[in-house]
C-alpha cells in the first residue's frame, strides 16, 4: 500500500480500541477504501478479532433491510436463517470463514423474524430493531471482541442505514463490538446525516502516485506517463487501469482521445476503460456478467454464509482474464473487480438482454416473492396477469412492512401490466391510495387521473386523491364532504367506478336498530366482510371513501356534517362494516355514540401486526376518544419511525400526535413537546396545513397547562385565524380550550368561562362538539370561581346522567371530581372526592387529578380548617410541581401556607442524569409495564430491565417503583434521537 501511512494508522488505532465504536471511510470512487477495509480486515484478525464483512449492493437499494440482512446474517442462529441452499450460496457453516453463531434472547429474535420478512408481525421502528442489533452485537463481542466491515455502504437501503446509524451512535462505550463503513464521497446515502466519525480518504499526494505508478506500469513512457498522472489526478484504481487502456489503443488515435475529455468525471473515464474491455468479450461471456451484475454480484466477498440465494456466473474465464472479474481463492466464487465494472456491465447492455437476464433471475428467486417479483416486471414487455398479480401482492406486504413508497411503484407496474381495463384502473387506483397516504399527494392525484374511467371525472380513486389534497393541504372540509358523500352514494348505487351489483342492503332499523351491524363484542373481520360484500373489490373502495368521510366529518366537527355521514352510513346497510360505526361513534359524539365502544377498540388494538398504518392510526383515534389510548401506544412508538422513513408518512404524523397526547395524559410534558415539535416539524416539511395547525393546537394546550401564557395565546390566535374562516370545528373548539385554560392558569376566571361556553351550554353537551366532554372540569371550575354555582352544579349533573363515568376512565374521574366541586353536601362532596381518587385509572391522569385535589382541598380548608386540607393540599401540590404546571402550583402552595405549612422548597433535581435506556425503561416501568413485558417490548431480558432499574432509582432519588412517575416528571428530559 503505497502513500496511506495516516490511513494506516487511524485504522490500527481504531481497531486496537478496547471499546465499540464506529468509524466512516469516505472518498471518490476507485480512491482505495475497499483496499483499506481489507487491510483492517486482515489487522484484526490477526488481533484475535471476529470479522464480518458486506457489500451494499446497488440492485437492492429498494428492498427494505436487505443490507441489514446481508451483514446480521453470519451471527443469527441457523435455525432462524436457514442452511444455505442452492447454487448461488457461498460459505455455510463450518466452512472457512463462517463464525460462531450467537443465540440472541427470543424477543430480539422476534424482532429479526419480523423485520426480514419470516414471520406476518409489523417491522419494527429504528430505535427497536437497533437496540435489538446492539445486544445481539453484544452477545457476540462478550465471547469474542466483533469487526463488521460495510463496504459501498451508499448502496444500502434507507432502513438498513437508518439501523446502522442507529447501532454506530451507540457503539461509544460498548465492549468490543466496531463498526467500519466505506461509503463514495460522490454518491448521497443516508450516512451523510448519520452523525458518525469519519475518515477522509483523499486522492494521493503527487509523488505518491508516481511511486505506485511506476510499481505497476514500470515500462510506461515519458508523455504517456505523464499523461496518465495527468489524468488519474492521484486515483489510484486510475493510476492502475488507465495505463492498460492506453496500450489497447489503435495506432491511428491519440491517447487524449482515449481517456477522454477533461470536463468528465473521473469514475465515468474509468468507466469507459472497463466498457472497452467489455466490448471484446464474447456474446455468452457478456450475458453471464449482465446477470451477475443485475443480481448485485459483490466486489468483495462476505464472511459466512450469504443471506440469500445468488446467481453463480459461469464460463467467465475470459472476463477474468481482461480484469473485469476476480476469484475469491477461499471460496472459488467471482465477483466483479471494482463497482464501476457492474455499472459498464448493465449499461452497455440493450433492453431485450437486461430482460432476459431479469427473467433467469426471477427463476433464481422464486422463493423470494419481493425479488423475483421485481425481476418479473423488468423482464415484462407486453400484460401479464400473473406477474402483475406478483406485483400485487409484493406492494400489499410491502406496505404493512413500512414499505408504502415502495408499493407505489409496484403497484403503478402491476397497473401496466395489467391485461383488462378494468383491473389497470383497480391497480391504479390501489396505488393512488397507498401514494396519498405516503404523502405523495401530487403523484395520488395523476395515478387517480389515470386511474379514471373515460369521460368521467368522479372516479373513486380521483375523488380519494383530490379529498386527501384537499383535507391535508388546505383544509377544505366543506366541498370535500360534499363529493366524497355523493362519491359513496354513486359506488352504492352502480356508478362510475362499481363493478358489484347494484342492491339494496337492509335498513339501519333492520340492523339492530342502532345500525351497528348487530354484536358489538365481535371482532371485526374486514377480509370476510368484503368476501360477503360480493367478493370484488368493492367493498375495499368503499371502506376507504367511507374512511376519508368520517376524517372529513372529523375535522368539520359540525352537526350537520356529521348528520349527513351518519345518514351515508345507514344508508349502505350490511355494507358499512363495524369498523367504519366505530369510529363515527367514538369520533362523532362519544357522549352520545361511545357507549359500547371501548370493548372492541381493544379486542381490535390486540392484533395489529396485520393491518395497515392508516387503519392503525383510525384505531387508536378511537382509543384516544375513549380514553384507552396508552396500551396502544408502544406498537405506535415501535412503527412511527418506520412509516416516517419509508412509509405513510401521513399516518406517521398522526401517530406522533397520539403519541404526544397520551404523553400529555400521562404527564411526560417535556417528552410530548419534544414529540409536538417534531411533528410540526414535519408537517411543515411536507406542507400539509392541517397537521401543522393541529399540531400547535396541542403544543398550545401544553403551553397553557404549564402556564406558557403568551406562548398558548400566540399559538391559539395562529390555529383560530387559520381553521374559523374554513369551518374546522375540530380545531376552533381546540382553540377554545385552549384560551379556556390558559385563563384559568392565569386566574381569569371570567374569560375561561365565556371560552368554555363557547364550546357547550352548562348543563349539557353540544352535540357533536368533541371538546364538551373533555372541557367539563374547566367548565365547572370556571362557573365555580365566577359565582355561577348553579350552572358548575348543572353541569357535573348533566355529566352523571349522561353516563360520562361509563364512557371512559378519565370522564369518569373528571365527572366524580366535577360532582364533588360543585356538591353543597359535604357528606357527598368527599363521597364523590373519594371516588374520583380511588378510580383505578386515576393515576394515569396525575394533571386532572391533582386539579381535584387542590379544589377539593381548598374546600376543606374553608369547611374543615387547615389541618384536615393538607392531607388533600400537600399531594396536589407536589404533583403539580412535578409536572411542571406552574400557575396551578403556585395556588396549591398559597393554600397551603394559609393550611399552615411552611413556604415551599423546590425539591432538587437528580444530580446524575440517566442513560437514554434508563430513561426509557423508567419510564415504561412508570406506565405500569412489568420487567417482562419491558423486555419483550425493548428487546432486553427482564433480568436486564431490573438491573437498568436498580441503577436508575438512586439517580431519581426514589427507592421504590411506585414513585417512577413523580421522579421522572421531576427531571429536565430531551429524548434522545434515535
Amino acid at each position: 500500500m503505497v502513500g496511506r501511512d495516516s490511513e494506516r494508522a487511524r485504522l490500527s488505532t481504531f481497531v486496537r480500541a478496547a471499546d465499540g465504536q464506529a468509524l466512516v471511510l469516505r472518498g471518490e470512487a476507485g480512491v482505495g477504501k475497499s483496499t483499506l477495509l481489507d487491510l483492517a480486515a486482515r489487522l484484526a484478525a490477526r488481533e484475535g478479532h471476529l470479522v464480518v464483512r458486506a457489500t451494499g449492493v446497488e440492485a437492492e437499494t429498494e428492498l427494505p433491510y436487505a443490507g441489514l440482512h446481508q451483514l446480521l446474517y453470519p451471527l443469527l442462529p441457523t435455525d432462524r436463517t436457514g442452511q444455505p441452499d442452492g447454487p448461488g450460496q457461498s460459505g455455510g457453516p463450518g466452512q472457512p470463514g463462517a463464525p460462531e453463531r450467537e443465540q440472541p434472547d427470543t424477543a430480539a429474535l422476534a424482532v429479526f423474524d419480523g423485520v426480514f420478512n419470516r414471520t406476518d408481525g409489523p417491522a419494527p421502528s429504528v430505535m427497536a430493531l437497533g437496540i435489538a442489533v446492539l445486544n445481539l452485537l453484544s452477545a457476540t463481542a462478550s465471547k469474542r471482541p466483533l469487526l463488521l466491515v460495510l463496504d459501498d455502504g451508499q448502496w444500502l437501503d434507507g432502513a438498513s442505514a437508518e439501523v446502522c446509524g442507529f447501532v454506530g451512535r451507540r457503539l461509544a462505550g460498548s465492549p468490543g463490538a466496531k463498526l467500519l463503513v466505506a461509503v463514495r464521497s460522490d454518491t448521497a446515502s443516508r450516512f451523510d446525516t448519520a452523525a458518525l466519525p469519519e475518515a477522509p480518504v483523499g486522492a494521493l499526494p503527487a509523488p505518491d502516485a508516481a511511486r505506485l505508478l511506476d510499481r505497476h506500469h514500470p515500462a510506461l513512457g515519458g508523455p504517456l506517463r505523464g499523461l496518465v498522472l495527468d489524468q488519474a489526478r492521484g486515483n489510484p484504481l486510475a493510476l492502475l487501469e488507465l495505463p492498460a487502456h492506453i496500450a489497447s489503443r489503435p495506432d491511428d488515435r491519440a491517447p487524449q482521445d482515449l481517456l477522454g475529455l477533461h470536463g468528465v468525471p473521473l469514475p465515468r473515464r474509468i468507466q469507459e476503460v472497463y466498457a472497452g474491455r467489455l466490448d471484446r468479450l464474447d456474446g455468452a461471456v457478456r450475458a453471464e456478467l449482465l446477470t451477475g451484475a443485475l443480481d448485485g454480484a459483490t466486489a468483495r466477498r462476505g464472511d459466512g454464509p450469504a443471506p440469500t440465494t445468488r446467481y453463480r456466473m459461469r464460463g467467465v474465464d475470459e472476463a477474468v482474464a481482461c480484469g473485469l472479474l476476480v476469484v475469491d481463492p477461499a471460496t472459488d466464487t467471482l465477483a466483479f473487480r471494482h463497482p464501476l465494472v457492474r455499472s459498464s456491465v448493465v449499461q452497455l447492455a440493450t433492453a431485450d438482454q437486461r430482460r432476459a437476464a431479469h427473467r433467469v433471475l426471477a427463476h433464481v428467486h422464486r422463493e423470494d416473492p419481493e425479488r423475483r417479483a421485481t425481476h418479473l416486471a423488468a423482464a415484462a414487455v407486453d400484460p401479464d396477469e400473473d406477474v402483475a398479480a406478483a406485483l400485487e401482492a409484493a406492494a400489499r406486504s410491502a406496505t404493512r412492512r413500512g414499505g408504502a413508497r415502495m408499493a407505489v411503484s409496484w403497484l403503478t407496474r402491476a397497473a401496466e401490466l395489467s391485461e383488462n381495463r378494468a383491473d389497470r384502473s383497480r391497480r391504479l387506483g390501489d396505488a393512488a391510495y397507498v401514494a396519498g397516504q405516503a404523502d405523495r399527494l401530487g403523484q395520488a392525484r395523476s395515478l387517480a387521473l389515470a386511474a379514471s374511467v373515460p369521460d368521467s371525472d368522479d372516479n373513486p380513486a380521483a375523488v380519494l386523491a383530490n379529498g386527501y389534497l384537499a383535507l391535508y393541504r388546505d383544509g377544505d372540509v366543506r366541498a370535500t364532504h360534499r363529493q366524497v358523500a355523493a362519491a359513496v352514494a354513486r359506488l352504492r348505487a352502480g356508478g362510475p367506478g362499481r363493478p358489484g351489483p347494484d342492491r339494496d342492503g337492509p335498513s339501519r332499523d333492520d340492523r339492530g336498530g342502532d345500525g351497528r351491524g348487530g354484536d358489538r363484542g365481535a371482532d371485526d373481520d374486514r377480509a370476510s366482510d368484503r368476501e360477503d360484500r360480493g367478493g370484488d373489490r368493492t367493498g375495499e373502495v368503499l371502506d376507504r371513501l367511507v374512511s376519508l368521510l368520517l376524517a372529513v366529518s372529523q375535522y368539520a366537527g359540525s352537526p350537520t356534517a356529521w348528520q349527513r355521514t351518519h345518514e351515508v352510513l345507514a344508508s349502505l346497510g350490511d355494507l358499512a362494516t363495524e369498523r367504519a360505526w366505530m369510529y363515527a361513534d367514538t369520533w362523532s359524539d362519544v357522549v352520545r355514540h361511545g357507549a359500547g365502544w371501548s370493548g372492541p377498540v381493544e379486542r381490535a388494538a390486540a392484533d395489529l401486526a396485520d393491518q395497515d398504518p392508516w387503519d392503525v392510526t383510525r384505531l387508536a383515534v378511537s382509543a384516544y376518544h375513549l380514553d384507552v389510548l396508552s396500551p396502544l401506544r408502544p406498537y405506535l412508538e415501535r412503527v412511527v419511525d418506520r412509516e416516517l422513513d419509508t412509509g405513510a408518512t401521513s399516518s406517521g404524523i398522526v401517530m406522533l400526535h397520539l403519541i404526544m397526547l397520551d404523553q400529555t395524559a400521562l404527564g411526560q410534558w417535556d417528552a410530548a413537546e419534544h414529540t409536538g415539535r417534531r411533528a410540526l416539524a414535519l408537517a411543515a416539511e411536507t406542507g400539509h396545513a392541517l397537521f401543522a395547525h393541529q399540531t400547535r393546537a396541542y403544543l398550545a394546550q401544553l403551553a397553557a397547562v404549564r402556564g406558557r401564557a403568551e406562548e398558548a395565546r400566540d399559538l391559539q390566535a395562529a390555529v383560530d385565524a387559520w381553521a374559523r374562516p374554513r369551518g374546522i370545528g375540530f380545531l376552533t373548539q381546540l382553540a377554545d380550550a385552549i384560551g379556556a385554560t390558559t385563563a384559568l392558569a392565569a386566574g381569569d376566571y371570567e374569560t375561561a368561562f365565556l371560552y368554555a361556553i363557547g364550546i357547550t351550554t352548562p348543563g349539557a353537551f353540544r352535540p357533536y362538539a368533541y371538546q364538551a366532554s373533555r372541557t367539563l372540569l374547566d367548565l365547572a371550575e370556571a362557573a365555580l370561581h365566577t359565582g355561577r354555582a348553579e350552572q358548575a352544579r348543572a353541569h357535573a349533573l348533566a355529566a352523571r346522567d349522561a353516563g360520562l363515568p361509563d364512557l371512559s376512565p378519565r370522564l369518569a374521574l373528571v365527572t366524580y371530581g366535577a360532582l364533588a366541586m360543585t356538591a353543597a353536601d359535604d357528606g357527598e362532596a368527599a363521597d364523590m372526592y373519594t371516588r374520583a381518587q380511588t378510580h383505578p385509572a386515576a393515576e394515569r391522569f396525575p394533571f386532572e387529578l391533582a386539579r381535584i385535589r387542590l379544589a377539593h382541598g381548598i374546600r376543606v380548608r374553608r369547611t374543615h380548617g387547615g389541618a384536615a386540607a393538607r392531607t388533600f393540599l400537600a399531594p396536589a401540590a407536589e404533583a403539580l410541581d412535578r409536572l411542571g404546571a406552574t400557575a396551578w402550583a403556585e395556588r396549591a402552595h398559597a393554600e397551603l401556607r394559609a393550611a399552615g405549612v411552611a413556604p415551599h422548597t423546590p425539591a432538587p433535581t437528580p444530580s446524575v442524569p440517566l442513560t437514554w435506556q434508563e430513561r426509557r425503561i423508567a419510564e415504561l416501568a412508570a406506565g405500569g409495564l412489568t420487567n417482562k413485558e419491558i423486555g419483550s417490548q425493548i428487546c432486553l431480558s427482564p433480568r436486564t430491565v431490573g438491573a437498568h432499574l436498580y441503577r436508575a432509582f438512586p439517580k431519581l432519588g426514589i427507592t421504590t417503583r411506585a414513585a417512577l412517575r413523580d421522579a421522572l416528571t421531576r427531571i429536565d428530559h430531551h429524548p434522545a434521537a434515535p
